[in-house]
């Protein structure tokens, strides 16, 4: 049986904010890409509508399918958690109403439908780490995200430019993400937010928040010493 394979994500800005999905669906020789948008959701919303279109897209067909996604909570509910919630009418064991209960059910439907058809893996990928599927399912969802207009491709698996079928991490990628996650958990120094050419700093990131939602074209970042203040302005040329 031939496999279909799919990488979806999802984004939103702000969470709750503007978001989108974005989904690539390979199937055979060809390949079909889908994006969409809401103007007021979260970036779980949006990784479960990813995974619901690009299965609706392809229900009928008796295929197994490999599912990518970035997103554990995505595979630890549909793989793990759905069947503890329906045994409980959709509550959590700390006896609160499942969220994001309409997607999960309609998630879940979707899956137990199509078990007749082929099976489903659900397989994670690391974000932003150089996996072209990945890549490019979360430049879909962030360009509907934030209203831009993007060429969605629907063709011939040999005239696509993103090599879906190495899912492969780069290594200098990996490494960046692993500073990056290291350093999300140092205590910050201050916060540090350039709005229109104008910097400020800030005590907390409530604050800093406060001056930077919303606003386009904006930088913002955490700085964790006094010597890093200094490095974020002078990259910032401030």
């Amino acid at each position: 049986m031939n496999i279909i394979t799919i990488f979806t994500d999802g984004s939103s800005l702000g969470n709750p904010g503007p978001g989108g999905w974005g989904a690539i669906i390979a199937e055979g020789e060809n390949v079909l890409e889908l994006g969409g948008n809401e103007k007021h959701t979260t970036n779980n919303r949006m990784e479960l509508t990813g995974a619901i279109s690009a299965i609706e897209a392809v229900k009928n067909k008796k295929e197994n399918i490999t599912l990518h996604t970035d997103s554990r909570y995505v595979i630890h509910g549909i793989t793990q958690w759905v069947t503890e919630w329906k045994k409980r009418d959709w509550m959590t064991k700390a006896k609160k109403p499942v969220e994001n209960r309409d997607l999960w059910e309609k998630l879940s439907h979707l899956v137990d439908t199509r078990a007749k058809l082929g099976n489903i893996s659900w397989e994670h990928v690391g974000g932003h780490v150089g996996i072209a599927g990945n890549e490019r399912a979360d430049k879909i969802a962030t360009s509907y995200a934030k209203g831009e207009k993007l060429e969605l491709y629907h063709g011939p698996f040999a005239n696509y430019e993103h090599d879906i079928k190495n899912t492969t991490a780069s290594g200098k990628k990996t490494r960046t993400r692993s500073a990056s996650r290291a350093r999300s958990r140092v205590k910050a120094y201050s916060y540090l937010s350039l709005v229109n050419g104008v910097l400020k700093k800030h005590i907390t990131w409530e604050e800093c928040e406060k001056r930077v939602k919303g606003v386009r074209g904006v930088k913002f970042k955490k700085a964790i010493s006094k010597e890093d203040e200094k490095k974020i302005r002078a990259e910032w040329g401030v």
